[in-house]
Parts: structure tokens; sequence; C-alpha cells
């Protein structure tokens, strides 16, 4: 058929859980709109990891689903926590098409469940059956794999470049508490919601350290409150008169205005997590620690990056195999030429 599609469709983006993933879904939502631009596109994400795309302009609502909630967060929830109930929500808004970015069985029935007569995704977990068209989970990196979605169902994919946005009032008071200065802004994500893809507290600490006392850093976290004691760890490591130079963010700026700090970074540094991905779609250089997931499938997409990874990825702590001495050398262009 002729694209763009002219037809005012009403389509359904699933991609809910990982911040990561959500973020690494833009270029499909951009395609997306470029082959059906009169189409109302709605994305069912996850609170928290959903908020991530609360700017994105190829979009029109953002919903939400939250399986995983439970006890009084479950009761007060506004939006759906079940799969019954999120069939139930989706039903009422009649959507034509569904592009299902997401592998699991569950993701597949949703859709099903709710009526929706097109339904595209991967044919993952014994669920192709439930497609009207679905593309194996290929080998290759995750914004591609979203992207084949598209592909199985004859649209279009015109380029894969990576980009966000920020709110404007956000950026300026942002850009008004940042400290004065010359020192680099660095970035750090420190904590996973997964304990194996964690480094050390004292080894973040003696990195730190050395940005700010031998590399002219400041250092800028921004995570959940629940990991504020993780970050707590790695400032008590360091000699007290340099932690003037670290600059906590978490209890200012949510998840949905992190991207405001997160651009006006010159580097980000730390473990395999959703932060890593949104400093990406700003074009921030990344420095990333991974294991025991592949770089090849999630490595930072379309801006430079480094990544360390330990050859041997077994055990529960396979990061604790990469040295801070190798950290040094992987961050060391990136302060040369920041």
């Amino acid at each position: 058929m002729p694209w763009p599609d002219p037809r005012p469709l009403r389509i359904l983006v699933i991609r809910y859980r990982f911040i990561g993933d959500t973020v690494l879904a833009i270029p499909t939502l951009r395609n997306l709109r470029r082959a059906f631009p009169q189409a109302q596109i709605d994305v069912l994400g996850e609170p928290v990891s959903g908020h991530t795309l609360a700017h994105c302009p190829y979009k029109d609502e953002l919903l939400y689903f939250a399986p995983r909630l439970k006890g009084e967060k479950k009761r007060a929830a506004t939006f759906p926590t079940s799969l019954l109930g999120a069939a139930r929500f989706l039903r009422a808004r009649q959507y034509d098409r569904c592009y299902i970015l997401r592998r699991s069985f569950s993701s597949a029935i949703l859709p099903l469940l709710a009526g929706i007569p097109h339904r595209v995704g991967f044919a993952t977990d014994g669920r192709a059956w439930l497609l009207q068209r679905s593309t194996p989970y290929a080998d290759k990196h995750e914004v591609e794999c979203f992207l084949d979605v598209l592909r199985a169902d004859g649209i279009p994919v015109t380029d894969t470049h990576n980009e966000n946005w920020t709110d404007p009032a956000t950026d300026a008071r942002v850009a008004a508490a940042l400290p004065a200065g010359n020192r680099t802004r660095v970035f750090v994500c420190a904590k996973s919601v997964f304990d194996l893809k964690d480094w050390a507290p004292e080894r973040f600490a003696e990195v730190l350290t050395w940005l700010v006392r031998d590399r002219n850093s400041g250092i800028h976290f921004c995570d959940s409150p629940g990991n504020a004691g993780y970050y707590a760890s790695i400032l008590a490591a360091m000699p007290p008169e340099l932690r003037a130079h670290c600059h906590d963010w978490s209890a200012k700026l949510g998840i949905r205005e992190a991207g405001s700090l997160m651009r006006r970074m010159q580097l980000t540094f730390g473990i395999d997590t959703g932060f890593i991905h949104i400093a990406a779609s700003f074009h921030v250089p990344v420095v990333g620690l991974y294991g025991p997931l592949e770089p090849w499938r999630w490595h930072p997409w379309d801006t430079k990056h480094t990544v360390l990874r330990p050859a041997d990825v077994s055990g529960p702590r396979p990061l604790l195999r990469i040295s801070v001495a190798e950290v040094q050398t992987a961050l060391e262009p990136y302060l040369s030429n920041p």
C-alpha cells in the first residue's frame, strides 16, 4: 500500500516495564507516526518507565498499566493493575491496530482480550498464533528488533536515529540550579534494580574521587529514592572535602524531569541501567559497565560510547572483575575532549 497512510486509525503501542526499553522505543514511534500521520497513536506504558515518553511528540496519549503493583498502592491505583482490567480499559477505546514491543505471552494475550483486530509483535513464547503478523526476535540491537515489528507489517523504516525532549520550564529550573564553574559535568548511575548488574560502592567512590580531585569534574546523581542509601555509601567513602562537588538531584527531579538534567551533562558513567539510555537519547557520551547482559543488544544507541564488560560474566557479581584502573582508562578520552 502507499505510504503514508492517511486514515485516522486508532493505534496502540504496548511497551510497559523497563526504563531503557521504553526509551529505545522512540525510533519506532517516530517511524510509526510518519507512516500514519492522521492516526491516534497511544502508548501503553508502566508508571515511572512510561514517564520517559511524557514529552514525546509522536504519541497522542500515554496510558498506564501496572501489573506488578501490590498492596495499598494497587488498591489506590487509578489505572489498570490486572490483565483483565487492562483488557476492559483498552476494549472501550476501540483500537484498530496494536504493535507489541514486548515479548511475553501475556502482552500478546492483552490486545486479543481487548478486541484489537490487527496485532503485530514478536514470535516468542509460542505466541505467534495470537498475532496477525509476527517477526523473530533477532540477534541484534533492541532498537532494530523494535523496528522489525513495523517491518513485519510492511511499514517503511526510514531512519533509526535517537532523540528525546524535555519541558522548557524544567530546563530553566535545572539550568538555574547547576553549580557555577568550569568543571566537567558527569552524570553517574550506580545502582540497578538487579544486584547482579551492580559494581561496588567503594570502587565508585575511588573513581569519583579521581574525577573530582584529578580531572576537574562535578558529579551528578538522580535516582530512585529507594537507592539513596547506596549513593550515601559511595559519598561516605570519599574524602569529605570532595563531596561538595557531588550533587544529588533525586529529591528535586522525578524520572519525567531527569532529562532536563541529563541533557546538560558532558558525560554519563555507570552500570547498565535505564539512565544510560536516557543519556544516549540526548547524545551525551556514555561509559558503561555491562554484565551479564550483552552490549551488542543493549549498548547506548546513536551516541559516542565505550562499554566495559568482563570476559567472564558468571557468578552473582560479574562486574567485580572490572578494575578501577580499567574504568579510569575508559573515561580518560572523554575527559580530555569533553
